[in-house]
C-alpha cells in the first residue's frame, strides 16, 4: 500500500515523499530569532549532576563555593548548554526543517550562571552552505545566552543540517 491510501486501497491525493512545514531554504543569513527564558533552579543542577556524575564541588558544595570568587554555586556549564539547545527546541523556529545535528564550535563560557538566574538564547543565523546533494544543506547558527540582566554569559556556533527544497 502506498502512502496516502487507506486499508481499502482508496487514493487520498496525498504525496508520498515527506514533505515539511519548513526548510532550510527559509532562513536566510543575517536571521535572528530570540527565545522564552527559563530560570535555572537547584533542581536542574542537582539532575543535571545526578546525570552526568560531575558532582564537583563547585557546583554542589554551598560551603566550598562560598569561599571561591564566585562566591556560591555556579552551574554546569554543560547544563547551559543543554538548556540552550532545549529553549530553541521548544521555541520551534526549525520546524521539522532539521535533518541532523552536525556539532557546536567556539564554545566560550563567558560569565556564570548561578542557580536563581534567568536565561534566553538570541539565535542568528550566520552561515549557509549547499552540499552535493540538492535535498540537503548545512547552516551553522550563532546561539548567544543571556542572562535577566541582559549579560552574555555563552556563545557557541551550533552546525546543522537542513531539508532543502528541490
Amino acid at each position: 500500500m502506498r502512502v496516502g491510501t487507506d486499508i481499502m486501497g482508496e487514493d487520498h491525493g496525498e504525496k508520498t515523499s515527506m514533505e515539511h512545514s519548513k526548510y532550510g531554504d527559509d532562513f536566510k543569513i543575517g536571521d535572528v530569532y530570540t527565545t522564552s527564558a527559563i530560570t535555572v533552579t537547584e533542581t536542574h543542577v542537582v539532575n543535571w549532576a545526578g546525570l552526568t556524575m560531575d558532582f564537583y564541588a563547585l557546583h554542589m558544595d554551598k560551603e566550598y563555593a562560598a569561599k571561591t570568587s564566585f562566591g556560591e554555586r555556579v552551574v554546569h556549564g554543560p547544563l547551559v548548554f543543554a538548556l540552550a539547545v532545549g529553549l530553541v527546541s521548544l521555541a520551534g523556529f526549525g520546524g521539522d526543517s532539521v535533518l541532523a545535528w552536525l556539532g557546536a564550535e567556539n564554545i566560550k563560557m563567558l560569565a556564570p550562571v548561578k542557580i536563581g538566574d534567568t536565561i534566553t538564547v538570541i539565535v542568528e543565523v550566520i552561515d549557509k552552505k549547499q552540499t552535493n546533494k540538492p535535498e540537503k544543506g548545512i547552516q551553522v547558527w550563532r546561539y548567544k545566552v543571556k542572562n535577566q540582566k541582559d549579560e552574555m554569559v555563552m556563545v557557541f556556533d551550533y552546525k546543522l543540517m537542513f531539508h532543502m527544497r528541490v
